[in-house]
Parts: structure tokens; C-alpha cells; sequence
């Protein structure tokens, strides 16, 4: 007769695939009420040091990790999970689930924030082509990763393929300082991380040319107006959009050097090259892959997104900061 009492053994068993600061932040989420957490991660030294002095220096520094991650470079590692975290940089999705066995009849919970940029795909698009027989669940909302791992209070959006899907994910992930809420959106909640990416770099940029906090909330503003007419073209609900994936998404990632990408956009205001701004950074802006995706499919469906076109012509070398900032206020006055 089996002494394992009946908890341990519907004990679920979590992977996370990711071991950036976003991936090992929500490792040591689940971890902290003693939940084991298998963490992969792509290069060997993080690994090593997270479970021999549960530290991540490179992605994470200075946080104490709980003991009870377990990192490997082994994708085999995740083969037995009930349920993964994909936490992988959004051009990466494809080819690293392409890299796991069938993830059939089970949760696969997409954390990365972007648009495929050589297909134009989104990331649950892109997860049930690698995956078709996973159940897919998508994880968005205003969260930075030092304050996750350090335990102070988040809200997110958890959209879900069904309400069983959310009664199960929201009981696992839910903790005294991290609340999900729950959407049956996917769209939405992907539209929300993937465009506030790319006007975080467009405020990042009034930030570096001093254009003050008026120009900041404008920019949010409008680029939050852009974000709903895209995320409508695309199929979403704009009711989501008003929620953490899309507004409050927006709101923190356009007001924070904490933020890859506002600090991106921080540098390009400053007149600092994007070709090698983008080559120098260890950690991936995302709004810098995204851009370019989201113009191509947002003219496909004509939807109106100056924000994005500036983004891309300073990315692209084509126009000074200064330049785009003169073109964006001589635009003709509309209706707001």
C-alpha cells in the first residue's frame, strides 16, 4: 500500500523553458511555497551557478534563489513536466519547442512577448504548430523581474483556452503577492505584450531628448489608441486591452529604465546608432524585433500606426530622433 498521501501525488511537476531574468523570476515564483522547478537554460555557466550557489549573476544578479530549482541544459529535463512556463526570447519559440518531446494533453503557458518576424505569426500560433497537442495558455501583464523574484505584489492577465484550463493554472500559479485574472482571449493578451513593446521604445526616446513628461503621457496615450485599432484588426477583444496585459503593460514598460526596451529608446534619443545599440546588448528588446512585424501586418489590415512607423524608421537608420519627432507633430489634426 502506497504511504505518498494523495497530495503529493497530484502534485503537478513545473518547467520552466527560459533561464533569463524573466524565466528564473517566475521559477522563484512558483518555488516560493516549495514547489519544485525544473529551470532550463540555454548556456551551461547559468545553469551550474543556480544550483550550486542558487544565484543567476548573469540575467538575475544579486537575489537569492530558492533551492528548490533545479536548472539543466538538458531540454529532456522538461519531457516529464505537467505543465511549462515558455519563457524563451519570442524568435526562439519555435525552434526550442521544436526541441521538446509532445507536449500532449498538457498545459504549455507562453510568457514571451513578441511576433514571429519572419512569418508574422503570434506566439500561441506559433506554439500549436510546434506543439499541436499541447493545451495553450498565455501569460501577460505589467511585471518586472527583480521585483517578481523579490516577492513584492503583481497582477496579470492569464488567458486560457477554457475555464477548466484557468481553474487549474490559476490554483498552481497564484500566490499571497502575485494574483492572475482571467481572460478567454489569447489575441488579446499577446497584442498587448507585443505593441507595448514597441511604443516603450518610442517613449524611451522623447525621454532621451528631454521632451518631458507631457510628451511621455501623450505618447502612451496615442500609442495605446494604436494598440486597440491593431489589436481589433488582428481578432482581439478591446475589452482586454483595457486590462494588465494592455494598459497596464503599457503604462510600465513606458515609464521605466527598468524596462530593455524604454531604455532603448532612451539611447536612440540620445543619437546613439540602433544597428549598434542592438549589437552591443546582452539582454533581447523585443520592441526592436516586433517592430517591423507589427507595420508589415498592421498596413496589411490598414491600420493606422504612426507610433510603429517612427519606431521603424529610427530603428532602421532611415530618420534622426529629431527628425521623427518634428514629422509626428506635423501630422494633420484629427479627431481624437
Amino acid at each position: 500500500m502506497s504511504t505518498e498521501s494523495p497530495k503529493s501525488e497530484q502534485t503537478p511537476i513545473i518547467g520552466v523553458l527560459g533561464a533569463g531574468a524573466w524565466g528564473t523570476a517566475l521559477a522563484q515564483l512558483i518555488a516560493s511555497n516549495g514547489t519544485k522547478v525544473r529551470l532550463w537554460a540555454r548556456e551551461a555557466e547559468v545553469a551550474d551557478a543556480i544550483n550550486s550557489i542558487h544565484q543567476n549573476s548573469a540575467f538575475l544578479p544579486d537575489i537569492p534563489l530558492s533551492c528548490d530549482i533545479h536548472a539543466s541544459t538538458e531540454l529532456s529535463a522538461l519531457n516529464g513536466c505537467n505543465i511549462i512556463l515558455a519563457v524563451t526570447p519570442a524568435q526562439h519559440l519555435a525552434s526550442t519547442l521544436a526541441g521538446l518531446d509532445s507536449i500532449a494533453q498538457r498545459d504549455l503557458i507562453l510568457c514571451c512577448k513578441g511576433i514571429e518576424a519572419s512569418t508574422g505569426r503570434f506566439m500561441h500560433e506559433v506554439a500549436k504548430s510546434a506543439q499541436p497537442d499541447a493545451q495553450i495558455a498565455v501569460l501577460s501583464g505589467p511585471t518586472f523581474a527583480h521585483e517578481l523574484a523579490l516577492g513584492k505584489p503583481a497582477a496579470v492577465t492569464l488567458a486560457c483556452e477554457n475555464r477548466a484550463q484557468w481553474d487549474r493554472l490559476s490554483n498552481i500559479l497564484v500566490r499571497p503577492h502575485f494574483r492572475p485574472y482571467y481572460s478567454a482571449d489569447l489575441m488579446g493578451a499577446e497584442i498587448g505584450g507585443a505593441v507595448k513593446n514597441v511604443l516603450a521604445i518610442a517613449c524611451g526616446v522623447a525621454d532621451g531628448l528631454g521632451l518631458g513628461q507631457n510628451a511621455r503621457a501623450a505618447l502612451i496615450s496615442r500609442g495605446y489608441a494604436e494598440m486597440v485599432r491593431f489589436g481589433e484588426a488582428c481578432g482581439a477583444e478591446p475589452e482586454t486591452l483595457t486590462g494588465l496585459c494592455g494598459l497596464g503593460d503599457l503604462v510600465l514598460t513606458c515609464s521605466s529604465t527598468s524596462s530593455r526596451n524604454f531604455s532603448l529608446g532612451i539611447a536612440l534619443g540620445q543619437g546613439k546608432a540602433a544597428a549598434q545599440l542592438l549589437a552591443d546588448r546582452a539582454t533581447v528588446a523585443e520592441g526592436a524585433h516586433s517592430a517591423a512585424v507589427v507595420q508589415r501586418l498592421a498596413r496589411e489590415k490598414a491600420v493606422q500606426m504612426p507610433l510603429v512607423d517612427a519606431v521603424c524608421a529610427l530603428l532602421s537608420g532611415d530618420f534622426s530622433a529629431d527628425n521623427i519627432i518634428t514629422s509626428l507633430l506635423s501630422r494633420p489634426l484629427q479627431a481624437e
